[in-house]
């Protein structure tokens, strides 16, 4: 695992204050755990190493990628710029990680701590990339003969606060 602390001109915070967005980002965050616990919620054992192509990265490596976007939002929230890269840890343990880092971003969102970065940079790297990866997740579920329902996620019961693994049960799937 490796951790950079970045600080240039292109990575100076932009500060604001606290009714910015964080509404909005919070929703973000329970969207992210509403979709990533569906694309991770019953997949095969053997998932975790479903690779399509050399060189390819693998769900847990997607997952563990996932993880780091998550800490690195977090810092960015705290008015640091510094990225980790870590080694995937097994399966569950990445699952838990990526609520257990939408829980931390959660509560710092949601207090009275100022952002350090601003919400539309938050969004803009960390969570926008995290999304795609989700995606991606998804993607390899049908690729690897395990498909994650369809659905139609505008009707679906995403709240604010709520990211952990415990989600709402799909309200509108379709095949």
């Amino acid at each position: 695992m490796s951790e950079v602390s970045l600080h240039t001109s292109d990575t100076t915070p932009t500060t604001t204050g606290t009714g910015d967005g964080r509404a909005l980002l919070r929703h973000t965050a329970a969207t992210l755990a509403y979709r990533g616990a569906k694309a991770v919620r019953g997949a095969p054992p053997e998932f975790a190493a479903f690779s399509v192509a050399a060189g390819s990265r693998t769900p847990a490596q997607i997952l563990a990628h996932i993880g780091d976007l998550l800490d690195w939002a977090l810092w960015l929230a705290r008015g640091e710029h510094r990225w980790r890269d870590s080694a995937p840890l097994e399966w569950d343990a990445e699952v838990a990680r990526f609520h257990d880092g939408l829980a931390a971003l959660d509560a710092y969102l949601a207090s009275a701590a100022p952002l350090g970065w601003s919400a539309e940079r938050i969004f803009q790297g960390p969570i926008a990339d995290a999304l795609t990866h989700v995606g991606q997740l998804t993607m390899l579920r049908r690729l690897a003969g395990a498909p994650v329902r369809g659905e139609n996620y505008a009707k679906a019961d995403i709240a604010a606060g709520r990211v952990s693994a415990g989600q709402a049960a799909s309200r509108v799937e379709f095949d």
